[in-house]
């Protein structure tokens, strides 16, 4: 036996046709839809903030509409996502709604919470849960008064709660991203929650189909040798009930699938290879084995896993202040040298006009900035200067913004560009990561009344 699972979304903003295509061409069994990242928690935890309704990834809504035709050609297939961000209810409410327009009504819908802490903060801080940073060892104390988020991973388990209790739809906060995978492995094949090397090897899978296409062909070394980008098929993991997967793509699409792309997205934001924690498991990636017998389908196997730890990871957002950023382009000779010494004169008005930054940043696009010192460089006759700042201030922040366009007529000759108006003030959100016991995070699931 083996199921189909296909993750048609790699984060809020990716593209909004991918869900369909796959779900029409990739004969799934379950589609993914991955969301969220740490940034993305504190947006929608400001947005709800605003308004009591949102909070959640609203292309979602887009994508349920559009998948009415392909329900009504396969009504078993199943979706799974942590659309719901900060207000899965919302989420759900407004996804029955489309699903009744469509005539669609009798799908059920599970909503998976429990993982927003944030209501309960001061309480877990009270009765010993510490919430220590994780890197610098701060008692969250620091930042109290200026936390917007604070979110648990939730694991697979109450995703296939929701699952058995009859969801067609699963709408989740936060849960660990291949846990979207897990769960329907899970569901499907009656596997133990002991079982270390199924759930490795389901965690694997879902570790490599959850970014989209940077499995197949996305940012691929080889990128140039791919077929068609433009109509990248996103990943397919099919899973036997033995735990071994392959991952592929719909037929007839662009990209790659091979033991590059596969093993690319395997080592992506991973610290340790042996020890790749989730709620679910501790996955060993340095146990599997990597196969290609056709084209565009790479058979993984071998997993290994270990016992779940005992702490589940906490994302924690809060207010750092302001910061802007502007661009302009510098052309002609010594276009490099021209640039740096106009950012130099920028930040040196500023501190004339009394304006002294915390945090400043020159650099030159186009001399190997953005990799400095890996990639070689030779002069160019044009590049593009960028100054970045950030402070506590946001007044000083908008100082700054104001320094750019005197450059084009009082600085060296060659800038231009000033045409694109002064930069945003944008509110900065820095990141705490944090540990919690598991006991301390109750999971919440429940189906919407039809």
């Amino acid at each position: 036996m083996t199921i189909r699972i296909g993750n048609g979304c790699g984060f809020w903003g990716d593209n909004l046709d991918a869900p369909i295509n796959l779900a029409e061409r990739g004969r799934l069994d379950y589609l993914t839809l991955e969301y969220l990242a740490e940034l993305t928690m504190s947006i929608l935890a400001l947005q709800k903030q605003r308004k009591s309704q949102a909070g959640f990834a609203t292309d979602i809504l887009d994508v349920i509409g559009r998948l009415a035709p392909q329900w009504r050609r396969q009504p078993d297939l199943k979706v799974i996502t942590n659309a719901g961000g900060m207000n899965p209810q919302a989420c759900a409410a407004e996804t029955q709604a489309i699903l009744r327009k469509e005539n669609l009504a009798h799908m059920r819908i599970g909503v998976v919470s429990g993982d927003d802490l944030l209501p309960r903060l001061d309480t877990l801080l009270a009765i010993g849960h510490p919430l220590t940073n994780m890197d610098s060892g701060q008692p969250l104390a620091v930042i109290r008064e200026r936390i917007v988020s604070a979110n648990a991973y939730l694991g697979a388990a109450p995703i296939v709660e929701a699952l058995r209790l009859g969801a067609q739809i699963v709408i989740t906060g936060r849960v660990a991203d291949a846990s979207l995978t897990v769960a329907p492995a899970m569901h499907e094949f009656g596997w133990s929650w002991n079982d270390w090397g199924r759930l490795a090897s389901a965690t694997v899978a879902g570790h490599l189909i959850e970014c989209g296409a940077q499995a197949t062909g996305g940012l691929w070394c080889h990128w140039n040798e791919a077929t068609d980008l433009a109509d990248v098929g996103y990943p397919i993991a099919e899973i036997s009930s033995d735990g071994n997967f392959t991952i592929g793509k719909p037929d007839g699409t662009g990209g790659a699938v091979n033991i590059e792309t596969i093993s690319e997205q395997l080592l992506y934001e991973v610290g340790d290879p042996k020890a790749y924690l989730t709620p679910d498991v501790i996955a060993d990636f340095t146990s599997l084995t990597l196969s290609s017998c056709i084209p565009n389908v790479v058979s993984i196997q071998k997993a290994r896993g270990s016992p779940a730890p005992e702490k589940l990871k906490v994302s924690i957002a809060y207010r750092n202040g302001f910061s802007a950023s502007g661009t302009l382009v510098v052309g002609g000779p010594n276009a490099a040298q021209k640039a740096r010494r106009g950012g130099e004169m920028l930040l040196d008005r500023l501190r004339r006009a009394g304006v002294m930054l915390e945090h400043t940043y020159v650099e030159c696009l186009g001399t190997g900035d953005c990799v400095p010192g890996v990639i070689p460089w030779t002069e160019s006759p044009e590049v593009v200067l960028r100054v970045a700042v950030r402070d506590r201030d946001r007044s000083r922040v908008e100082r700054f913004t104001k320094e750019f366009s005197p450059l084009v007529t009082s600085g060296p000759p060659g800038f231009t560009g000033y045409t694109t108006g002064r930069p945003t003030v944008r509110e900065v959100f820095a990141y705490w990561p944090a540990l919690i016991d598991r006991t301390a995070v109750i999971p919440s699931v429940s189906l919407l009344p039809m």
